[in-house]
């Protein structure tokens, strides 16, 4: 039988169909027969404990330039749908956080995927912490001193902001670096939250691997290699992707995170390692599927929607 769906998502006219995972999972969604309807964030309402949304009917196709086509907007109560595929990418910051508010009021009658009481509670750069001793040495905070000492017992550190996405403002510093007290200032200046800094790992020119997970079981992975001049392998940063293989080491990380993911309702989740380090564990818009069925990888937006499809029978 086909569910209904709605998708929360960024403005679908924006996005890169060939490396956007949302797109992927419409795509599978429709060539089983679930019916789409699509909506941005900012449409979303909440009145006398119900939550209503203006959707338009939602088609897709795989091709650049005309990948979708919208119906006429309708005014709809978020729990007439069976699914709602929270989507929308980072900033993680006060707009997105009142959307997973909103989004919660609909449970358990509409699935929504990923759980976003859980997506609130886990940011990428603070859910990791919960698993220290696999991750390089990492201290979150604000305080120069405490960034000091760090940074004289580590040498070499990576500075970040807690809540950027994309590898925005990620920053190396050599342990003798003079630009340390201006990027200090930079910092303080442009966030008002901690940030992440943490030990800088060489093995990085080599690749940043994004491993993906579907409800805490491993489903694929792919290696993303930074450009000669850039220290990020993000793939909207030119990192390129190539296939690869788990070590033991990152299935060990896997086998360690599964349970803790499945608790919390997280059911797709891309986390990153590099050098058999854990550096993010990735739940509100993760990315890779395209990637990894383009290297001869599996097709996991199959995957998820199995899962989907198995837990609204349940």
């Amino acid at each position: 039988m086909g569910l209904s769906v709605a998708v929360q998502m960024d403005p679908i006219e924006r996005i890169n169909i060939q490396g956007d995972s949302t797109f992927a999972l419409l795509l599978e969604a429709q060539a089983r027969g679930h019916a789409l309807a699509y909506y941005t964030p900012d449409r979303l309402a909440l009145r006398d404990g119900r939550v209503f949304t203006t959707v338009q009917p939602l088609e897709v196709v795989d091709r650049a330039g005309s990948h979708f086509t919208l119906g006429e907007a309708r005014r709809a109560e978020l729990t007439d749908f069976d699914v709602v595929l929270l989507r929308q990418d980072p900033p993680f910051d006060l707009a997105y956080i009142a959307t997973t508010h909103l989004l919660e009021r609909v449970q358990p009658k509409t699935l929504v995927v990923n759980d976003p009481a859980n997506v609130r509670n886990a940011p990428e750069k603070v859910f990791v912490t919960l698993f220290p001793d696999l991750m390089p040495p990492t201290i979150i905070t604000r305080d120069l001193e405490e960034i000091r000492k760090f940074r004289a017992e580590h040498g070499d550190i990576v500075m970040k902001p807690l809540y950027g996405c994309g590898g925005a403002a990620v920053f190396r510093l050599a342990r003798e670096d003079p630009n340390f007290g201006s990027l200090y200032d930079l910092f303080a200046t442009m966030f008002r939250e901690p940030w992440v800094v943490q030990l800088y790992l060489p093995a990085v020119t080599k690749g940043d691997k994004r491993i993906i997970l579907i409800d805490g079981q491993f489903a694929g992975a792919v290696n993303r290699v930074p450009q000669p001049d850039d220290l990020r392998s993000n793939m909207v940063r030119g990192g390129a992707a190539q296939a690869t293989d788990l070590t033991p080491r990152e299935r060990e990380i896997c086998t360690r995170l599964g349970p803790a993911l499945r608790e919390r309702g997280l059911l797709f989740v891309g986390i990153d390692v590099i050098d058999n380090y854990l550096t993010e564990i990735n739940v509100t818009s993760p990315t890779g599927i395209r990637a990894v069925k383009r290297l001869g990888g599996p097709d996991i937006a199959a995957m998820i929607w199995d899962k989907i499809e198995k837990q609204r029978s349940e």
